[in-house]
């Protein structure tokens, strides 16, 4: 296989001509000529037929297996570009949701690819877990069986999708192969000291018989999937120690190289909370346990006279007794070494998420209250002992964090999961299960497991030796919580086929981090933050050179349907039961009042759309036009037939667009030159530009796949003007209807494809130095705006916006963040703000090619205006308005 090197300009293998393809600067890998589809391709060729449903499907057959990008190369890390989407549970069948994340998934790897970039876009399933094993018993199966089923049917409806996923690097949370490794970073956590066993109170879904987070018990009470009443239960549980990297996980999203978190940012810290405190524990003076306290003043431990413990807690279930009262234990003061008397009260304030409170009576008048009410004896001798904060930290082992915050309690009594690899051992304890023994395997389901049974597996399977002594031993039955198993899923991806090690630290350094990472928001809290600290702890070991795994967020909206609800009774209802043709609609049966309102499709508010029935209404392409168009992906999205007009009528304008192309070239011998060609060359090219700087931003910059729909409706609406004559001899008509067939390519794959090949065989094409019409659209290099278009240059002060600027594109490729601030700081409108305070510091974000913006960070509490800068703010608004 031969290898090319990056080149100025790509020349193509056409019988040994050197054909110039493109002035971009494009990296090729090793491999692409392989993937060099059929020179020439025609497509269908149906270029006297309208552009039919019928057609539509047509053309989408054809291109299905034709579309294929070069192999990401690992080796090429210059021009790695990490597109990931949060990768599925595989329920058995995509739902609109699916179509509108991996749409966009899809479209991003497909536009970066086209831009010169080596984009890894991979994919897997998020398969272990509760609903899987319910929805398998259910049906009488076993959990693998029904798990791999939807698997497979899956994978052929994304691949239907169009996704150029890299299917060879497809892993399942499932297989022994990847939990084998997850069982191993739970071992290496355990070694660290970051995992440990202890009584809990957790919440317990009598339905189900397992655990759940707080997080899965809504605010009636009751769990989010059963239904079930939640009951509190004290169980012995795994818990990971995430607490300790609460501050660099809080500090971590202050990092100006995250991208787009936004709102995230603020979710993410009020998850954490603000680490002003410090998580330790004292041990109980009879040394059965210990005890988990917290406080915002470790230096004055050493003044601490006792502990309590709120009611309705772990240690007031466990010690007998009945309301407030002083219990039967101590707990002793590592620092001191004096045994501090234990309370249950509900008369002290508990920090918020704590249940323990450590009383330092001088220091906090309500401590010295209760301890005055219960008779503690105080004395003066002590309020001199006082520690370097630092220095009793670390005595204590104590881990900065917030109050609120808790360690990740992990385990789970269900049968479809990780088994948690730790032995119970009668002389040893408990004790982990060698390296060399890993994966310990889930046990095989000979029979289907009865709904709300723990890891029920066969004695043969429980019974095991203690790898400490030799002698007999039992294994842990729990399985771990399915976070574990996606909070490092992007880095198996890096290496999948490795038997050895989880990832190749040294793929890992030059793959990561994620570059943009695709999600719903309703992951931005619990799955980020347990990615992220898993990948904060293993870059703390070592295994990743930085800790931040995900440079940039796109967290798309949900899809919503519309929902009918009877008023009266509550009852959902199908739309197929109600009667609009009134002021109000009404059900049609009882004639009763109907509330419509827009909802989280689902099957019980019987306002779900089935994906496959739009691929064969609309067709592949059009639906996912479909969910792009209309409102960013950020966005909720309203799932309205009445919305699809606008891009279905657009698709046929650009095919009868093509077909006019066609004709008017096949006859520009009959046709005359137009008189005013010049003109019409000229204004065509600033069309050309001035959209194409617009779909550029929206897809590189923004991300608002609406607004690229929208820019390419304004450009066809702009072409078609134009009539035959100017079809026939404009070469800016050409390169204009060429760059948006080429645009086209990331958001309807097919559809650009046939239109590329209906452009490729049209006679007298005058862009062979610009586009290499042998190659599908797919394939071309991504346009450029013409070097003498002037580019945007935003200015910011504190993140708004004060005046954008046109520049050169040597200014641009040349800019640095002095030359930015330089540039900046000569606009009279952003010197309205930096004259009264010097810049504090200077964010570029420069896009090659293409535009760049600059923030200048001020002190906001020095900017004071008079009249005289009011006028003036007001004159410049004013001016850029009209600009």
């Amino acid at each position: 296989m031969m290898k090319i090197k990056s080149l100025k300009t790509l020349v193509s293998f056409n019988g040994g001509n050197n054909k110039i393809i493109s002035l971009w600067e494009l990296p090729v890998i090793s491999g692409i000529t392989r993937c060099f589809h059929q020179q020439n391709d025609t497509g269908l060729n149906t270029w006297e037929e309208e552009l039919t449903q019928a057609t539509k499907l047509k053309i989408e057959e054809y291109w299905k297996d034709k579309l294929q990008y070069p192999e990401f190369d690992s080796d090429k890390e210059d021009s790695k570009f990490y597109v990931l989407s949060m990768f599925p549970y595989p329920s058995g069948n995509l739902h609109m949701g699916h179509i509108r994340v991996y749409s966009i998934s899809d479209t991003l790897a497909r536009f970066y690819r086209m831009s010169g970039k080596n984009v890894l876009h991979p994919m897997g399933w998020d398969a272990f877990g509760l609903p899987a094993e319910n929805a398998a018993i259910e049906r009488g199966l076993s959990s693998e069986v029904w798990t791999n089923k939807n698997i497979s049917t899956m994978r052929e409806q994304l691949k239907r999708l169009g996704c150029t996923f890299d299917w060879s690097r497809e892993m399942a949370t499932c297989h022994r192969d990847y939990y084998k490794f997850t069982q191993m970073i739970f071992l290496k956590m355990y070694k660290q000291g970051l995992v440990y066993q202890k009584k809990a109170l957790v919440n317990w879904d009598p339905v189900d018989q397992t655990v759940l987070a707080d997080e899965q018990v809504d605010d009636a009470g009751c769990s989010w999937r059963s239904g079930a009443k939640v009951e509190k239960k004290i169980l012995k549980q795994w818990f990971i120690r995430t607490t300790s990297f609460s501050k660099a996980l809080y500090d971590g999203l202050d990092r100006k190289d995250l991208e787009d978190w936004k709102d995230i940012i603020d979710m993410q810290k009020g998850w954490i909370g603000n680490c002003d405190g410090v998580s330790f524990e004292f041990p109980l003076h009879d040394g059965e346990g210990e005890v988990t306290l917290w406080t915002d003043y470790p230096e004055l431990l050493p003044r601490a006279k006792f502990v309590a413990f709120s009611p309705g807690s772990v240690f007031d279930i466990e010690h007998e007794g009945d309301g407030n009262r002083k219990l039967d234990v101590s707990v002793r003061n590592t620092l001191t070494g004096e045994l501090l008397p234990v309370y249950i009260t509900d008369e002290l304030p508990f920090h918020e998420g704590s249940e323990a409170r450590i009383g330092i009576p001088d220091v906090h008048e309500c401590d010295l209250t209760f301890a005055q009410q219960v008779g503690i004896r105080l004395d003066n001798t002590g309020q001199d002992k006082k520690l370097d904060r630092e220095a009793s930290i670390k005595e204590i082992k104590g881990r900065v964090t917030s109050s609120k915050i808790r360690d990740w309690l992990i385990s789970r009594q269900r049968h479809w999961g990780t088994p948690i690899p730790m032995v119970h051992c009668s002389e040893c304890g408990v004790q982990p299960v060698p390296l060399d023994q890993l994966p310990v395997n889930l046990p095989s389901a000979k029979t289907v497991p009865e709904k709300g049974v723990r890891l029920s597996c066969p004695e043969e399977w429980i019974s095991t030796t203690c790898p400490n002594c030799g002698g007999p031993a039992r294994r842990d039955r729990d399985t771990m919580d399915t976070f574990v198993d996606s909070s490092w899923y992007y880095l198996r991806y890096l290496d999948p086929h490795n038997q050895q090690e989880p990832f190749s630290t040294t793929t890992a350094a030059k793959l990561m981090p994620v570059d943009i990472y695709i999600g719903g928001k309703e992951h931005a809290v619990l799955h980020l933050y347990y990615a992220r600290f898993m990948s904060y702890f293993l870059h703390s070991v070592g295994w990743l050179p930085d800790p931040e795994p995900f440079k940039r967020l796109l967290v798309q909206g949900m899809v919503m349907g519309r929902t009918y609800r009877v008023q009266a009774t509550g009852k959902y209802i199908p739309a197929s039961e109600v009667d609009s043709s009134g002021k109000k609609a009404v059900e049609k049966s009882s004639g009763q009042t109907v509330v419509e309102s827009w909802d989280k499709m689902s099957k019980s508010k019987h306002n779900g759309v089935d994906p496959s029935q739009m691929f064969a209404e609309y067709g592949i392409d059009s639906t996912r036009l479909l969910m792009m168009g209309s409102v960013a992906p950020t966005s909720q999205r309203n799932w309205d037939d009445a919305t699809f007009a606008g891009v279905l009528n657009w698709q046929r304008k650009l095919w009868l667009t093509v077909q006019e192309f066609r004709t008017a070239r096949s006859a520009a011998g009959t046709l005359r030159v137009p008189e005013d060609l010049a003109a019409a060359e000229a204004s065509l090219r600033d069309s050309r530009n001035y959209h194409l700087r617009g779909i550029s931003i929206s897809y590189r910059v923004s991300h608002q796949f609406n607004r690229v729909i929208s820019k390419m409706q304004g450009l066809t609406g702009n072409l078609r003007r134009f009539g035959p004559e100017y079809k026939a001899h404009c070469v800016e008509f050409e390169r204009a209807l060429a760059m948006q067939v080429v645009a086209l390519a990331p958001l309807a794959p097919h559809f650009s494809a046939e239109l590329w090949a209906g452009l490729a065989t049209s006679a007298g094409l005058k862009t062979a130095a610009e586009f290499d019409w042998s190659r599908s659209a797919h394939l071309q290099a991504w346009p450029r705006l013409d070097s003498d278009y002037k580019r945007d240059f935003t200015c910011s002060v504190n993140t708004a916006v004060k005046d954008t600027l046109k520049i050169s594109e040597e200014q641009l490729n040349k800019m640095t963040e002095s030359s930015a601030a330089e540039l900046a700081l000569s606009s009279p409108q952003v010197r309205l703000y930096t004259d009264q305070s010097p810049v504090l510091q200077v964010n570029l974000k420069l896009y090659p090619g293409l535009c760049a913006a600059v923030d200048l960070s001020v002190d906001h509490t020095k900017l004071r205006f008079d009249k005289e800068h009011y006028n003036k703010r007001k004159q410049a608004r004013k001016k850029a308005v009209n600009k």
